[in-house]
């Protein structure tokens, strides 16, 4: 099997892309780097199931253990200082400007380690969520993949969907509810959010 470098969001997501990779001829290696997921426990349990999934499918699994959480912050506070003094409400709604410098930064950071340990191509679970701007995604992956000389690998995994689901649910995978960022964890639970999203909330 041709070997792949595969950034895992999370160990959940990697279900169905693993199998449908190993499907088509390759044998994923599992890299992990998320710096964006808040709080620290929540990195922690995400963390242990990619880890938890790569050994329960024996497949390769690579990450740095250490949390960015403040390097992540300080890449996307230019973002929200740069809305001129509007709200934390009216920034959640404009989610394409930070998911654009968490989605470079983690692609970009797996193309790299690709390129450098010697895989011919990359790919990400990214592209299995049903709630991320695929379109984006995959135009920074092949940026990214230009800029390092290595290839992008394009699959979308979202048609594996149910399977993926059905498939954490036999490995008994810890099964996060929102995206991983703190903005993302507010979006989720907010009230008020969600008040303001269906209208009931002017913001001047």
């Amino acid at each position: 099997m041709n070997k792949i470098l595969m950034h895992m969001c999370c160990g959940p997501c990697s279900c169905y892309p693993t199998e449908k990779l190993r499907a088509d001829g390759f044998e994923p290696v599992g890299f992990f780097f998320n710096p964006n997921i808040h709080p620290y426990q929540e990195w922690r349990k995400r963390l242990r199931a990619a880890r938890e999934f790569a050994e329960k499918v024996s497949m390769k699994f690579i990450t740095e253990n250490h949390y960015g959480l403040r390097d992540f912050l300080s890449k996307v506070s230019n973002v929200v200082e740069n809305i001129d003094g509007e709200d934390t409400f009216k920034f959640a709604d404009g989610w394409h400007n930070r998911c654009k410098i968490c989605y470079s930064w983690r692609l970009s950071e797996t193309a790299k380690f690709a390129a450098e340990n010697n895989f011919e191509c990359f790919t990400s679970t990214l592209f299995y969520s049903v709630h991320q701007n695929h379109e984006l995604m995959k135009k920074i992956a092949e940026t990214c993949a230009k800029n390092y000389g290595v290839k992008f690998y394009y699959e979308d995994f979202r048609e594996g969907w149910q399977r993926g689901i059905d498939l954490s649910l036999e490995l008994e995978l810890y099964r996060q509810n929102y995206c991983g960022c703190i903005f993302s964890e507010e979006e989720r639970f907010s009230k008020e959010i969600k008040r303001l999203r269906r209208g009931s909330v002017v913001v001047l």
